[in-house]
């Protein structure tokens, strides 16, 4: 067996048993949360069918529930079931929360993995440029807009955005993932690139800003060390310094940081999703947590919980093939 399959493994096996403990815990935070909310879920339920309820009806609801058990009866119930693949089903869609996570992730993967990319090329292209020309024009101009940016809530862009290229220069969709009245069939994939464009634009926006400015400070000690002096004083130029020198030092923590907002996105796609009308998991989380639906609440935040920690297992192996000495550690 190979060193390079022998740390993969191990990887593996490591990062299984955290994501385990991890998805224990964040179960156990998840239903104390949600068990002490003000929000009354067999009334928001009844709410929900718009018809009047007899009180022999909401107890057959209730004892449906388990509402009236202790909380420690209905979490042990609940992770019995979610043991064995059932994760409940929501009481707004009346459906199973599996085949509704399965329909809104699709979603929501498309549009998290087009801001991914994005935020990755922009923050690490400005990032590139700021540190090249440390305290020059470029890079002074650069910097105030990664910190305004950086400051700027999701919302307040994906609305300003929204006024700007959809209602004034009527560039893009106003919201949803396809246009009204278009069966998902006959929907093309251009139709889903316009309405994908602004608001995984404005969830690039987000986090483009803490990866351009942690690349820049990175290039910055780079250029300054003695072994870039060196190639200065051989006649290398800025750039030549750069692709050999200055990338495979950079890349990994660039990479590190990018791996790690995949939790940021995911939180802001619950913003972005809202404000375009765009049929994610973001969306699916905001209407369970304003109406108190359990079951679709606690899936979302478990399965939002292993895509988190699924990205950070596949940044941990990415880099032993960056990184060449984390390899030979490994090995």
């Amino acid at each position: 067996m190979s060193g390079t399959l022998k740390r993969v493994i191990r990887i593996f096996f490591t990062y299984s048993i955290k994501i385990i403990s991890l998805l224990l815990a964040v179960s156990i935070i998840s239903f104390v949360l949600v068990s002490a909310s003000p929000v009354d879920p067999v009334q928001q339920y009844i709410l929900g069918l718009g018809t009047a309820v007899s009180p022999e009806q909401r107890a057959e609801i209730e004892d449906y529930w388990g509402v009236n058990e202790p909380p420690i009866e209905r979490y042990f119930s609940w992770l019995s079931e979610l043991l064995k693949g059932n994760l409940g089903e929501s009481a707004i869609y009346r459906r199973p929360v599996a085949d509704i996570i399965g329909e809104r992730f699709v979603n929501s993967l498309a549009l998290m993995l087009c801001a991914w990319i994005l935020s990755a090329i922009i923050g690490f292209s400005l990032g590139c440029i700021m540190g090249m020309y440390k305290d020059k024009l470029p890079d002074r101009i650069l910097k105030k807009i990664c910190y305004i940016l950086s400051s700027v809530p999701t919302f307040w862009l994906g609305l300003v955005f929204l006024l700007i290229f959809a209602v004034g220069f009527r560039w893009f969709p106003i919201g949803f993932s396809s246009p009204i009245g278009v069966l998902s069939k006959d929907v093309t994939i251009w139709q889903k690139l316009h309405h994908l464009i602004l608001p995984a634009f404005t969830l690039s926006l987000m986090s483009f800003a803490n990866i351009a400015l942690h690349t820049r400070q990175k290039l910055v000690d780079v250029l300054n060390s003695e072994y870039v002096l060196f190639a200065k004083a051989r006649g290398e130029g800025r750039w030549t310094i750069l692709c050999r020198h200055g990338l495979r030092n950079i890349l990994l923590p660039a990479l590190t940081l990018q791996f790690a907002s995949f939790a940021e996105l995911f939180g802001g796609s619950v913003m972005a999703e809202n404000v375009f009308s765009y049929p994610g998991l973001g969306s699916a989380v905001a209407a369970a947590g304003l109406n108190s639906d359990v079951p679709l609440l606690l899936g979302v935040t478990l399965f939002s919980a292993l895509f988190v920690c699924v990205g950070n297992m596949i940044a941990n192996l990415l880099y032993g093939i960056i990184d060449p000495q984390i390899r030979e550690v490994g090995e």
